[in-house]
């Protein structure tokens, strides 16, 4: 039995004693209904506390999901993979010597961890479940775009360009100085 159950419960039972009491004055109805009154107002606001709760966790799983779907992209893994081998600290020219995918797949990383950066910063996003996810990847794609990013907000004139991706990755970098990887923190956990 919940606790608004029981609290309408008592008060159809403490309603019954008072109407079959003979010698009750108005007065003492009226303290009856005061009291029946503020019950119903403090389990209100527990539901309601409640409820809230329960819709942050829920938020906080959609974010999840849509977090973790945008590691199952295609395009973001192929970017990865792409720019993996190469030097960290790569120029725009050197870039587009590589090819066009190269860029393309530069753009994708950077816009990818940009909107993570932004839902991060918003608080839509938990930082420790963006660290988790893609801390390290954050951080590894980060050195290696840094000098192609700033050329890019040079060439382009926009020196906002890509700053949540930047933003993102130094708090990737703060925070994996600060801890041990999972594999190393957890390696006696067993789920």
């Amino acid at each position: 039995m919940c606790l608004f159950d029981a609290l309408y419960s008592y008060a159809i039972k403490l309603t019954k004693a008072v109407i079959e009491m003979t010698d009750t004055s108005l007065s003492t109805l009226a303290n009856f209904a005061e009291i029946i009154g503020a019950g119903s107002i403090i389990t209100g606001l527990v539901f309601g506390w409640f409820q809230i709760r329960h819709f942050r966790e829920q938020k906080r799983d959609a974010v999840a999901i849509n977090l973790m779907q945008t590691f199952f992209s295609g395009d973001l893994a192929q970017a990865i993979a792409l720019l993996q081998p190469l030097p960290d600290g790569i120029s725009l020219e050197e870039m587009r010597a590589e090819g066009i995918e190269y860029v393309r797949a530069a753009i994708t990383i950077t816009t990818s961890f940009e909107t993570m950066g932004l839902l991060v910063y918003k608080k839509i996003a938990p930082m420790d479940l963006v660290m988790d996810l893609a801390g390290g990847i954050v951080t590894t794609m980060s050195r290696k775009l840094k000098t192609w990013q700033n050329d890019m907000r040079e060439t382009q004139q926009q020196p906002s360009w890509g700053e949540w991706f930047e933003w993102l990755a130094n708090q990737a970098e703060m925070g994996k100085s600060q801890k041990a990887p999972a594999h190393v923190r957890h390696r006696d956990q067993v789920s």
